[in-house]
């Protein structure tokens, strides 16, 4: 029978939670996740994968996902898992066609080849990122909370990144030697603005950090977020942890000390709890508590968030005879070259290559749309910037779809299209389903990365999802879900102390 007394709810299947989750399952509490509003990772058509997310693992060399992987002892476990993108990432533009090797001899002979024009230039950006992210690493390499909030985590947090060049500067100055409308530039802001949650304009300590992840050796998972998401839950039910993504919180229970638990879909009494970690924005955090017994910061001033572009997500699956080899796991496809117009008919998109069994693969695309953009259009204008690059690929479509616009699956067969009713997908949505959109921060917090604070308006109630530190993307989220885990077990001395002892015993990451 199920416990109704957890010391830790983690509500949502995002990586910030379930990281916190695997650590405090790790540190002798109980442990309940509990699924938000996020559906799984994938859907399906008979034996045919489709896919919601657009999945890269550009935090696997974060340092704080190195030492929860450490506390777990599971190290040499993921990195056997993971594999190495060689290239690290395919650029395809408009007369340009560009590889980036994680070999560094191979990576300068290909700026050679493809932009000569810009080679010194390039030598010096990356030279300089490698310097702003050995500073990086080492500050995140600490045991920091982050986003700060208390003095003494401040100061901490001050005195780690005090020697980190670039950090609240403008992006701009990154890329002040480049000229003004070179390709370059555009593939150093595009490939960071995917890999963000925080709308553009990014910071440059963003901008450093971002690219930088998709450049210096990024690994992935063969399950992309699926794997992920499997990994780190049977971290948490190996610790004695419960799992139960198929219910959902209707109400968050509180009283003048703080949060009490949450009120589970279809059940007639509360799931009582020590302290709940929300993987969702905290108004609606509040909003599930009906507003009661906010603490006294929360009402006095919270960030103010807004809705940035959504992420559009295109399933293109082909017979794999039409994909070209030299095309790269992740590439960036531009519908338009580098200072023309930007035309809304062919946008910028974020490509994943996923294998689909022998004979298919899937190309997983991702268009950052602004709200004003017609989503019944926005698929066609998806594979238009496909198609525009990969021209023969056309006779090789085995089906189209997108779940973000309530439109038939495009089915087809011997060259000719059909239109499947939605209503066969399993695991689908019948109607469009909401984009997952970036935040616009009126007034970001330290050095433009943090959004809403780690600790939510509740007493006792943490923040692990993106708004947290959208500006670091997935690093974010592991960063929110390492430095939740620390609060909660350093309000709990006992288990406070079997930490301490823990890390003399703790594999050697």
């Amino acid at each position: 029978m199920k416990s109704r007394f957890y010391d830790v709810v983690v509500v949502g299947r995002g990586l910030g939670g379930l990281v916190a989750a695997a650590l405090l399952a790790r540190r002798d509490f109980s442990v309940l996740i509990v699924g938000g509003r996020e559906r799984p990772a994938a859907y399906s058509l008979g034996e045919h994968q489709l896919y919601r997310r657009c999945f890269s693992l550009l935090g696997a060399t974060s340092p704080a996902l190195k030492r929860a992987l450490s506390e777990l002892a599971q190290t040499q476990l993921f990195r056997r898992r993971c594999e190495a993108l060689d290239p690290m990432l395919s650029v395809l533009a408009p007369g340009k066609r560009l590889e980036l090797p994680p070999d560094l001899e191979a990576f300068e002979r290909e700026l050679t080849r493809e932009l000569p024009e810009v080679r010194r230039v390039a030598d010096e950006l990356y030279a300089r990122l490698a310097e702003i992210n050995e500073a990086i690493d080492g500050a995140l390499s600490q045991d920091l909370v982050l986003p700060p909030a208390t003095m003494w985590e401040r100061v901490k947090a001050r005195y780690a990144f005090a020697e980190v060049p670039f950090a609240g500067r403008d992006s701009r100055e990154l890329l002040a030697d480049f000229p003004q409308f070179h390709a370059y530039r555009d593939v150093v802001l595009g490939s960071a603005s995917f890999a963000s949650d925080l709308a553009s304009p990014l910071p440059a300590f963003a901008l450093a950090r971002l690219h930088a992840a998709a450049t210096r050796g990024p690994l992935t998972l063969p399950g992309g977020a699926r794997e992920l998401e499997e990994f780190m839950l049977e971290r948490v039910l190996a610790q004695g942890g419960a799992v139960a993504l198929d219910e959902w919180p209707e109400r968050v229970t509180t009283d003048a000390s703080g949060v009490t638990g949450v009120l589970l879909e279809g059940d007639a009494t509360a799931t009582g709890c020590r302290f709940l970690l929300w993987g969702g924005a905290g108004e609606e955090l509040a909003e599930r508590a009906d507003g009661q017994n906010l603490s006294e910061a929360a009402t006095r001033e919270w960030p103010r968030l807004s809705r940035g572009p959504g992420r559009f997500v295109v399933t293109i699956l082909a017979r794999r005879e039409g994909l070209p080899t030299p095309l790269g796991r992740e590439s960036l496809m531009f519908g338009t070259a580098p200072g023309a117009t930007i035309d809304v008919r062919r946008p910028l998109l974020r490509v994943a290559r996923v294998d689909a069994g022998p004979d298919h693969e899937a190309l997983v695309c991702e268009a950052l749309l602004a709200a004003t953009t017609p989503r019944e259009e926005a698929r066609t204008a998806v594979l238009g910037t496909v198609l525009s690059h990969l021209a023969w690929l056309e006779r090789h479509i085995v089906l189209v779809d997108s779940p973000h616009d309530g439109l038939p699956v495009w089915l087809y067969t011997g060259g000719a299209r059909r239109d499947v009713d939605r209503l066969a997908l399993t695991g689908g949505s019948v109607r469009a389903e909401p984009m997952e959109h970036q935040v616009i921060v009126d007034a970001p917090s330290f050095h433009g990365l943090a959004a809403e604070p780690l600790r939510g308006p509740i007493a006792r109630t943490l923040l692990v999802g993106k708004t947290v530190l959208p500006g670091l993307g997935q690093e974010g989220e592991i960063t929110a879900g390492v430095a939740a885990a620390k609060v909660v077990t350093k309000a709990d001395p006992r288990r406070a102390k079997l930490r301490l002892d823990m890390w003399h015993r703790v594999e050697l990451g």
